[in-house]
């Protein structure tokens, strides 16, 4: 299908509403039209498959490497919680390596970005994260996160020209089709309001496909959304005591924040709050954020009889994502496990109570010694 999508291009169709395959109109924005145009070529238009399949199975190397040098910057994750990332996951394995989706492109791109942001590259960061989006757009689950850490460096007005970086690329990747067909590719390529087939929802299978399609339904899940990234950001992402306005400021004229959180929590998190808000998630879906769950799960101090449990979370989600079709138990499984990795990003990531300070003048209270 991605092929055939890609065919019309190749073919010199620069009209975006005339991109189409088998499973319907093209609906990715253009980076994606240029990766898999590549791939298009590289695979004698499409007929070389087993070719694509190494092509890809080196991406899921390459892709392991960048979220390993992330986990090893974070230090928060036990060494064999890795043996699950890498050959327990069959449903990640088919997304890469079988089915070929573009998940696994945008996702090893966004990777990159934030190693990137790790090693404090911002505007490089911001061009591969905005090259990501132009794969797919779930990226954009990463965008408030991402918003919030240029404001923590930059500030309002340094944050600017980061966002420029984004907004330039997205520019430039689209503008063969902005100059022909600017409506068309901006409505195809950047629809926010694209209605998902029931048959396929791994997270809404229990509930009716009339409320599942409902639009009062979809609002309710983006109010959810905003909501929940209102209230981390506020209390979870915001370290300082000063108020979170004070991010507009220039960052040399605010107090440090104590203690500050990683780079990796605020994305991850942001990433995970916009799934677990999503009006449906697809198989291929499970890509967004499965490289995610080990950080989200272990970035809280965890005692020694604490991993098992998360462990067998870990393996729950993967049943979940496993089962096909999906089920009413699977669904309302998937929806228990999101709410419990929530619980716990938000309790264990508080703020410690500060230490009692005794007034002058004051001895403090001890116990008498029997």
């Amino acid at each position: 299908a991605y092929m055939q999508e890609v065919e019309g291009f190749a073919n010199g169709t620069l009209d975006y509403t005339q991109l189409k395959g088998d499973t319907g109109p093209l609906v990715y924005p253009a980076g994606f039209v240029y990766i898999f145009l590549s791939l298009y070529y590289a695979t004698s238009r499409g007929a070389d498959v087993r070719l694509a399949q190494y092509l890809f199975a080196g991406l899921y190397l390459l892709n392991l490497l960048l979220v390993f040098r992330i986990y090893c910057r974070t230090n928060k994750v036990p060494p064999y919680v890795f043996f699950f990332m890498c050959c327990a996951s069959y449903r990640i394995h088919s997304i890469f390596v079988l089915r070929l989706f573009n998940d696994p492109v945008a996702m090893a791109i966004l990777f990159l970005a934030i190693n990137l942001f790790l090693d404090e590259r911002w505007s490089w960061g911001c061009f591969f994260f905005s090259l990501a989006v132009s794969v797919k757009m779930n990226i954009l689950l990463f965008a408030p996160g991402l918003f919030f850490l240029l404001l923590q460096q930059f500030g309002l007005l340094g944050s600017i020209p980061k966002l420029g970086i984004c907004a330039l690329l997205q520019v430039v990747l689209g503008l063969p089709f902005l100059l022909v067909n600017p409506v068309g590719y901006l409505t195809r390529s950047f629809d926010l309001g694209r209605q998902f087939q029931f048959k396929w929802t791994v997270n809404w299978r229990f509930l009716p496909e009339e409320v599942f399609q409902s639009r009062a339904f979809h609002s309710v899940l983006l109010l959810a959304h905003l909501v929940g990234l209102g209230l981390f950001a506020l209390h979870r992402w915001h370290r300082s005591k000063e108020s979170i306005l004070t991010l507009l400021k220039d960052p040399a004229h605010r107090k440090p924040p104590s203690p500050p959180l990683t780079i990796v929590f605020v994305l991850f998190s942001s990433n995970f709050l916009g799934v677990c808000c999503s009006r449906s998630l697809h198989y291929q879906f499970y890509v967004w954020y499965f490289h995610t769950l080990p950080y989200l799960l272990w970035c809280t101090p965890t005692a020694k009889i604490a991993h098992m449990p998360k462990v067998l979370l870990l393996g729950v989600i993967e049943l979940c994502w496993n089962t096909y079709p999906s089920t009413v138990c699977s669904s309302l499984s998937l929806h228990l496990c999101h709410g419990l990795v929530l619980l716990q990003l938000w309790y264990g990531t508080g703020l410690p109570p500060a230490p009692h300070t005794p007034l002058p003048g004051k001895k403090p209270l001890t116990k008498k010694v029997q």
